[in-house]
């Protein structure tokens, strides 16, 4: 008799332990809703069902998990999601199609299986907006017909011009005005310029650089090949895969916003034509073996995304960057930064009206109330006044924050007398700054530069390879009269990474392997430094430079800069050209110690 009371007694204790509200894991299979693998059929009204129905479902507590069949599935502008969002680094245009559009979600995990998600006419691929722990993983991105027209040189002469073939994917037309032109279902692009890639390695081509194209007066020769008489550029060989571009960045791959603790775990992005990925303010977030790519090393493709692979804007926590592949990108493989707001207005001593002042940053939310923020004087670049918090912050020219360009700010502490919009003054948010681990990570073949990082937190760059960045590999920066891109590095640690052939060809802040290169108007009446602020804020230490030219290390306005057990190696790759004829190469920096 006594056994049964026993078993009762753990039944009861077991009662106790489950809490009232105990909640499930919620499994959809994409399938069940029409979204079948290697389907001709239109994706995005499917996936818009699916995600009414987790909607209706699901409760507070839930955790959900949408799991599609490994395979290929195409993605419609029509029946696709229909949003406004502004986007960092992005031009401004409304509205978005969106395929998959993830929404106030909590413990999601969207989880490819290795699909190809295939994206048709002008759209956003994927966003995830105002989520907690959410992941996705195992899928690709790309896009049917990428807005990139990808051309083989065939001839090239002085009387005639240049000859090419388009690729076989790529749909083009000469319009009445003998005007090379590429379209989809729903755009049109005249490239403007573009990047040349060598033809069998796929670097691109030494000192070339952006290039204009501008294949006006052209004329078919022959099926496929098109030659523009007016094109006259001799860098551009025979065998040259050149692939032209327009000036449009419209959306990314992947955008992220207002999110806290996301995982992205073994994604390709193949194409966007913005960005590979845009995360602005966003609380934690974790890359691993997320990568912008070709498909393989027989991709007919030289390219990938239109601008950035990755890049992240107002954000703080954690970023996590490791095991990724980035190539072929016309931009960097990653960039970490805040976004000034120019002073336009004093209202009093203690509120200002803050502007977004980039047309590619603006209409998205800038900070909260209680966020910790710095005023810097955009001629020096120097910090001024005593740090200060947010009482309050709201739209100035708009009603709601999205599509607001400024904003009334009041502070908690007066204001120093001297900001104001009598001089240039930026306003900093250094709460929404990351801390940044960049880890084994391959980046190569790729335009302009390696990894950018802006931010005064940690940030660690350590065990990835630098092959071929065409520019410069790392560039530490800081900016408050053009992108308006801050701020200052304070702890940067620099280490065992591998750089092969960078500075191919010149870009912005492109002067030497690493650049620290703010950009300072008035350097010569600096009376404090930008970064740095002890003996040892960024060091580089242990990794190996093999380069075909000289200058290895550019710093500008720098307090503590330490350069040690690095090995250099020359080689022959490459003729040298860079005007920078210097290893080391300083203005403005002190506490520094180089030993090679």
């Amino acid at each position: 008799m006594k056994k049964p009371s026993i078993l009762i007694f753990y039944l009861l204790l077991l009662c106790l332990a489950l809490p009232a509200n105990a909640q499930e894991t919620k499994v959809y299979e994409a399938a069940r809703f029409g979204l079948k693998p290697n389907s001709s059929k239109n994706a995005s009204p499917l996936l818009q069902k699916l995600l009414q129905k987790i909607k209706a479902e699901c409760k507070e507590g839930d955790s959900i998990v949408v799991h599609f069949a490994e395979g290929c599935y195409n993605f419609h502008e029509k029946g696709a999601a229909v949003r406004e969002y502004y986007i960092s680094n992005h031009d401004q245009v409304q509205p978005k199609k969106v395929g998959i559009a993830l929404e106030d979600m909590k413990h999601l995990t969207l989880d490819g299986a290795g699909a190809q998600f295939v994206f048709h006419g002008r759209m956003l691929p994927i966003s995830l907006l105002r989520s907690t722990d959410c992941t996705l993983k195992n899928f690709s991105i790309d896009f049917a017909n990428p807005h990139i027209a990808q051309v083989t040189i065939v001839e090239n002469s002085p009387e005639n011009g240049i000859t090419f073939e388009p690729a076989p994917w790529v749909n083009y037309r000469i319009t009445k005005d003998s005007i090379f032109e590429v379209y989809g279902s729903s755009w049109t692009v005249r490239p403007a310029w573009g990047i040349a890639f060598e033809e069998k390695t796929k670097h691109l081509v030494y000192n070339s650089g952006d290039r204009g194209s501008a294949p006006k007066g052209v004329r078919e020769v022959a099926p496929g090949r098109v030659n523009a008489p007016g094109w006259k550029d001799s860098c551009l060989k025979p065998g040259t895969r050149f692939v032209m571009r327009g000036w449009g960045c419209p959306t990314p791959g992947i955008f992220l916003a207002q999110n806290v603790n996301t995982s992205l775990e073994n994604i390709k992005v193949h194409y966007a034509e913005g960005m590979g990925l845009l995360a602005q303010l966003c609380e934690n977030i974790t890359l691993d073996h997320f990568n912008v790519r070709l498909k393989g090393d027989d991709d007919p493709r030289y390219f990938t995304t239109q601008a950035d692979a990755t890049h992240f804007s107002g954000c703080k926590g954690k970023i996590i960057s490791r095991n990724g592949l980035y190539e072929g990108m016309m931009d960097d493989a990653i960039n970490v930064h805040g976004t000034y707001l120019k002073v336009v207005k004093r209202l009093d001593d203690r509120t200002l009206v803050g502007r977004y002042m980039h047309d590619q940053a603006w209409g998205f939310e800038w900070s909260r109330p209680d966020d910790e923020v710095q005023f810097v004087c955009s001629s020096t670049m120097e910090v001024t006044d005593k740090q200060n918090r947010i009482a309050s912050i709201r739209p100035y020219d708009k009603e709601q924050v999205d599509g607001a360009r400024e904003f009334i700010i009041s502070f908690k502490e007066p204001v120093e007398p001297a900001i104001s919009e009598k001089e240039w003054f930026g306003i900093e948010n250094l709460t929404w700054s990351p801390e940044v681990i960049f880890a084994g990570n391959n980046v190569r073949n790729n335009r302009a530069r390696g990894a950018l990082f802006s931010t005064p937190r940690r940030t660690v760059v350590e065990d990835n390879l630098f092959d071929h960045t065409s520019g410069t590999a790392i560039l530490l920066c800081g900016d408050c009269n053009g992108w308006f891109e801050t701020g200052a590095c304070r702890n940067v640690i620099i280490r065992n990474n591998r750089f092969v052939n960078a500075l191919t060809s010149l870009y912005q802040f492109t002067e030497a392997v690493i650049s620290i290169y703010p950009e300072i108007p008035d350097l010569k009446n600096q009376q404090k430094y930008f970064h740095g602020g002890d003996k040892a804020s960024i060091v580089i230490e242990n990794n190996e430079f093999d380069c075909f030219d000289t200058p290895l290390l550019y710093a500008k306005s720098v307090d503590g800069l330490v350069f040690r057990n690095n090995i250099i190696k020359k080689n022959t790759d490459y003729k040298p050209f860079h005007p920078n004829q210097n290893r080391f190469k300083l203005e403005r920096v002190t506490n520094v110690m180089i030993t090679e």
